[in-house]
């Protein structure tokens, strides 16, 4: 059995008093369990807090939504996974989709961040998922496999094992449209494939993430289907009884 991931990505909400807050009453209400992975992606100027509310909870991990694919230097506004490693972070998003359509993140971007963020130390969550149009033109599967190979390209093969994927359909974000269980399996099985062949049939331990207009009332569905071993959670992720059900389903 694959240990399901339950990943909250805030986007641009919480500032450190707020995260602070925030965290303080879900750890209150979740009780350690080790059945499962519990991570939260704060903004960046809330990572630190974060990172020192979580220091006695090693079930609950924290990522960084996002990150430069070199160490330092002159990239203003950027952070570095070294930096977000100081502030306590153990993962890191790769790839989102507002990433890739609303500031410009090219396959050979994620590709670059994914090598800068193992050479850190953390694990990289890397995410693909096709767009509406490329949906309806039934195209899904070659999208989304050609944004996984790029991504995935400066790794080495040993690499591969450790690190997370979450299947986002571009048009199921934020609009209340959800794909259904059994087309989201396809694509995880896609994915679970192309691994297993990179990784000589080795791979059942990968987990593969659902994201995607995910709430409290269709979690348990998404999570009891074939190949998906967990799910990555924008807007419902910002109220702490919501999010308290979903990390129990």
């Amino acid at each position: 059995m694959r240990k399901p991931v339950f990943a909250a990505n805030w986007k641009m909400h919480y500032g450190p008093q707020e995260t602070r807050a925030f965290l303080l009453k879900f750890l209150a209400a979740y009780a350690p369990r080790d059945d499962r992975t519990v991570i939260f992606f704060p903004p960046a100027p809330s990572l630190a807090v974060a990172g020192f509310a979580l220091r006695d909870r090693p079930d609950v991990l924290l990522g960084v939504q996002n990150v430069h694919w070199e160490d330092k230097g002159a990239f203003t506004g950027e952070t570095s996974a070294l930096m977000a490693r100081d502030c306590g972070a153990t993962v890191a998003l790769v790839g989102h989709s507002e990433r890739r359509q609303l500031f410009g993140e090219t396959d050979e971007m994620t590709a670059r961040k994914c090598a800068a963020v193992v050479r850190a130390g953390l694990t990289p969550l890397l995410c693909v998922g096709e767009r509406l149009d490329e949906h309806e033109r039934g195209i899904t599967q070659s999208i989304v496999m050609r944004q996984l190979k790029t991504g995935v390209s400066r790794l080495e093969k040993s690499q591969l094992a450790t690190m997370l994927v979450a299947y986002e359909p571009v048009w199921a974000i934020g609009t209340g449209k959800t794909a259904k269980p059994e087309d989201a399996t396809l694509v995880h099985s896609a994915i679970r494939r192309y691994f297993r062949e990179a990784l000589g049939g080795q791979p059942d331990s990968l987990r593969i993430l659902y994201g995607g207009s995910v709430n409290a009332d269709n979690a348990a569905e998404l999570v009891a289907a074939p190949e998906i071993d967990g799910l990555l959670v924008g807007g419902a992720s910002l109220e702490v009884d919501t999010w308290t059900r979903i990390v129990g389903t």
